[in-house]
């Protein structure tokens, strides 16, 4: 199977400009290709995850990945998909961010400090080097001129911005990632562009550019949103994103995240970002049942493998099969810790707990919970609402409250 012929096997492709030249390109080993991360935070997140899985098996393949990182597009901010304008941040966040994404994406790809002919290392490059200090004028003589305003106006990336009021910064951030696609091309023989769904609009603004500028074809390819069996984006949790770096989310709540997907996902999921065997995911299609949670135990596995390394989703995959058959609570368990405050007259009742573990949204919640028979503390069920426990209680190991058979903390007491 080619490498191409893979990315359609697993569910990867959306939309291309030239099917059967990007074929030829990447299945030979002849693309150099980017794709760009706006450092809108200091990790890179499940969101950006399609994309580093897609870099890393187009590199194998002999192709030569670009990342570019958006110092200078950071300072404007993306408007694709969004309601409202992005806040804005300053150079120095955006530089501390950009630094924290390479380390992440070396997890992945393999970095070269230079372009060597013939290699298939990877670049990273930062916008900033050209956007920053561009001459107005001279840019929208030499580059705006070649944007309609009414073709502008009926891209998919500007429509939600549009109903609430699209600002011109935000209005030329087309332009700017068509004119990155102009640089790399220029300077890296960069000749495809790839990213999210929600970025074929601008994808084709830097295809067309190139073209008009210099008479020649560049290619643009998506790739599928990963979105649930409901149509939203996954990688989102009650507490926020699901974030690659451990500081943010831990390993152990990174492999519950997978562990946890709905039976319909879990297959595509295999699909789209394990580097597990084609085939050996298609014998999954016969899995019904509790095979499911094997699958799920596998997916859960392989990413966290990917992101953490090895022995981090080893050590993540023993703690949560320990607390499901009711086993030591395990060192990676995410952990809640009581300040003394916490504890009123010197005590905190099961409806604090769940509140301040983030089990539960409010003490309403909680009841209905526990009054339902939801709630567990170290595997005995509480059916009493005014159950209280005392600081030392929670010292040393503390207790695994746990909510519904997926959702539990570890909670101390500082």
């Amino acid at each position: 199977m080619t490498v191409f012929e893979e990315l359609k096997a697993r569910g990867l492709l959306a939309q291309l400009t030239d099917e059967e030249e990007i074929k030829e390109l990447i299945n030979n080993g002849k693309a150099t290709f980017y794709i760009g991360f706006d450092p809108t935070a200091d990790s890179l997140h499940v969101g950006h995850f399609m994309a580093l899985c897609l870099m890393k098996r187009l590199q194998m393949a002999g192709n030569r990945p670009i990342a570019l990182i958006g110092g200078g597009t950071g300072m404007i901010g993306d408007p694709s998909g969004r309601s409202d304008l992005r806040t804005m941040m300053t150079k120095e966040t955006i530089d501390h961010n950009c630094e924290c994404f390479k380390k992440q994406m070396s997890r992945f790809i393999e970095f070269g400090d230079r372009l060597e002919e013939g290699s298939s290392k990877a670049l990273m490059v930062n916008n900033a080097d050209w956007l920053m200090d561009l001459n107005y004028i001279e840019f929208i003589r030499d580059i705006g001129v070649h944007f309609s305003v009414n073709r502008m106006l009926t891209a998919e990336c500007y429509k939600q911005r549009m109903e609430k009021g699209l600002s011109f910064l935000e209005f030329n951030y087309m332009i700017m990632q068509s004119f990155d696609f102009l640089k790399l091309y220029e300077s890296y023989g960069c000749n495809m562009q790839f990213g999210g769904d929600d970025q074929w609009s601008n994808m084709l603004g830097g295809t067309e550019l190139i073209r008009r500028k210099l008479g020649k074809d560049a290619y643009a390819m998506t790739i599928t949103l990963l979105l649930n069996s409901e149509g939203k984006k996954m990688g989102k949790t009650q507490k926020g994103a699901v974030w690659l770096d451990p500081n943010k989310t831990s390993p152990f709540e990174f492999y519950q995240y997978w562990r946890n997907v709905a039976d319909a996902d879990v297959l595509k999921c295999l699909r789209m970002l394990t580097f597990l065997p084609i085939e050996q995911i298609d014998e999954m299609d016969k899995w019904e049942g509790s095979q499911l949670n094997r699958a799920k135990e596998i997916l859960a596995f392989e990413l966290t493998k990917l992101v953490h390394g090895e022995e981090e989703a080893q050590a993540a995959q023993d703690s949560a099969r320990n607390i499901f058959s009711g086993g030591a609570s395990g060192a990676d368990m995410p952990t809640s810790e009581l300040a003394e405050d916490d504890f009123q007259d010197g005590t905190i009742d099961i409806l604090g707990i769940l509140v301040k573990a983030g089990l539960t949204a409010s003490r309403s919640e909680a009841r209905r919970a526990v009054e339902q028979g939801g709630v567990t503390v170290d595997n005995e069920k509480i059916s009493d609402i005014k159950t209280v426990y005392r600081p030392e209680q929670l010292n040393g190991d503390g207790i695994v409250v746990r909510r519904g058979k997926k959702n539990y903390k570890k909670v101390v007491a500082k």
